[in-house]
């Protein structure tokens, strides 16, 4: 097996190990004596503080009382984050004035190139309701965890890097809860139609 192939396998199966983490959150739990299931949700999500891509202090108490979607990746990915972030932005742009009432969240996996600088100069490129968030190595491993989201440094030729990680964008309502996976394989207007909902 080539070492090419080797890392798409590799690829593979963490966004097959991160999908499965996202899908399999919600278990369905009998009730005894009952006849019908309860339903619950595993922990995702969490308490976190982070520094935004203006130096500034960000925590998860900044989105209380908001819907919010939550995405990570790292600003030098070469194609899925970009993609992401852009169909975000369309989201966004699709809300129209709801769009103050909600947050979207792109947190960083590469805390060694994503300083507040480089976050603040790659998110210039899309909406600016999306909200750059990075911190030390220590900080964003904590919240990936929270998040079930796996990472990866890769070398590459040259001495450079790039990073393998989870690729999945999370719905969390008003109160910081997983509500689910979010739908991006549709229309932008559908998508805003799903998260106006939960406004």
């Amino acid at each position: 097996m080539g070492a090419r192939t080797s890392r798409l396998v590799v690829i593979f199966t963490a966004f097959v190990a991160g999908l499965a983490l996202s899908l399999g959150v919600v278990l369905f739990i009998g009730s005894r004596g009952s006849g019908t299931a309860a339903i619950q949700t595993a922990a995702i999500g969490g308490p976190f503080h982070l520094i935004d891509q203006n130096g500034e202090p960000f925590s998860d108490q900044d989105l209380k009382g908001k819907a919010f979607l939550v995405f990570f990746g790292f600003t030098h990915c070469p194609d899925v984050c970009p993609t992401t972030l852009f169909e975000i932005s369309e989201i966004m742009r699709n809300l129209g004035p709801d769009a103050d009432r909600t947050a979207a969240l792109f947190i960083s996996v590469d805390p060694e190139r994503d300083t507040p600088e480089a976050m603040k100069d790659y998110l210039s490129s899309f909406d600016p309701h999306l909200r750059g968030l990075t911190g030390d190595a220590a900080s964003l491993a904590a919240v990936a965890k929270a998040y079930r989201v796996y990472y990866k440094k890769v070398p590459i030729e040259g001495g450079d890097y790039t990073m393998d990680h989870t690729a999945i964008v999370y719905l969390m309502d008003k109160d910081g809860r997983f509500v689910s996976p979010f739908n991006m394989k549709r229309t932008a207007e559908a998508a805003a139609a799903e998260l106006r909902k939960h406004l």
